[in-house]
């Protein structure tokens, strides 16, 4: 018996005014179109609130949208950036002067804002830095650190005769404590609330900070490293105010080598094209 081929069978078909059979596929037919919902992890939604605050440089954003930020933060934890406390964390290279070196991750960057991680080893330290022109919002996850921050004394620029040196520039202490997390997250402002501070680590410890605008060579927005000089009146003046011991000379360093490791983010992505409908 001679066999027809499926394609003679098919044109006889559509002669007689019959519909062509269609192969169905394994599994189910039909298509269906996935609706891409909001990401729900912790990170995107600190992204989603940076991303409606900060406006760009020369802006601060108003307390009240600052706290929404504040707000996520206080509720993050180290595995909501994809890290865990069993990991070997902290075993980063020290530097060549013996300073054990600091391993720091960008999670995500644009002119607006940046979010950033900081891994410190027992012992690490961040020198006293500044953050000219910036609102910065830190959250330690993890461990326990002395924080130092001063602000400028205003006026910004000193007279001669009153700094002994004119290499220095005369500061007030805004916090000199020991935190420990669970703890509330900071945050200092362009010139106020410790926008000059260091970090000592005194166990391992995890930072995560927001930085509104991010750091920026050509915008002028350079980091700049400072030592700190105890304050003492000058012009034989022996007599001393009462928030004397509130003061510091703070010298403009050079940047430390090999300060930081970087690495890959490698914890949960942020979907910086997402919109909601």
């Amino acid at each position: 018996m001679e066999v027809e081929s499926s394609s003679l069978v098919e044109r006889k078909r559509r002669r007689h005014g019959e519909k062509p059979v269609r192969k169905r596929a394994c599994g189910n037919s039909r298509r269906v179109k996935l609706r891409v919902r909001a990401p729900s992890s912790s990170i995107q939604s600190l992204f989603m609130a940076c991303r409606s605050v900060f406006k760009g440089p020369g802006t601060v954003p108003p307390p009240l949208d600052l706290d929404k930020i504040r707000f996520l933060l206080d509720k993050m934890s180290l595995e909501d950036v994809g890290l865990s406390s069993d990991m070997l964390l902290f075993k980063s290279r020290s530097s060549s002067n013996g300073t054990p070196r600091i391993t720091c991750t960008t999670v995500y960057k644009c002119d607006n804002f940046s979010l950033c991680i900081f891994l410190l080893p027992p012992a690490g330290v961040i020198p006293l830095h500044n953050h000219p022109g910036m609102t910065v919002l830190s959250k330690l996850l993890v461990g326990s650190m002395h924080i130092k921050a001063y602000d400028w004394v205003d006026p910004v620029r000193v007279e001669e005769n009153e700094s002994p040196s004119t290499q220095l520039r005369l500061a007030r202490l805004v916090v000199d404590s020991v935190f420990s997390a669970p703890c509330k997250s900071s945050i200092l402002f362009p010139t106020a609330g410790g926008n000059i501070h260091r970090f000592t680590a005194i166990t391992p410890c995890v930072v995560l900070d927001v930085l509104g605008p991010p750091y920026s060579n050509d915008d002028g927005r350079d980091c700049t490293y400072y030592k700190e000089h105890p304050y003492c009146h000058v012009q034989n003046d022996t007599s001393a105010g009462k928030d004397d011991h509130q003061k510091g000379w703070l010298e403009e360093i050079d940047i430390p080598k090999d300060l930081f490791h970087g690495v890959e983010y490698r914890g949960p992505q942020i979907i910086d094209d997402w919109h909601p409908n």
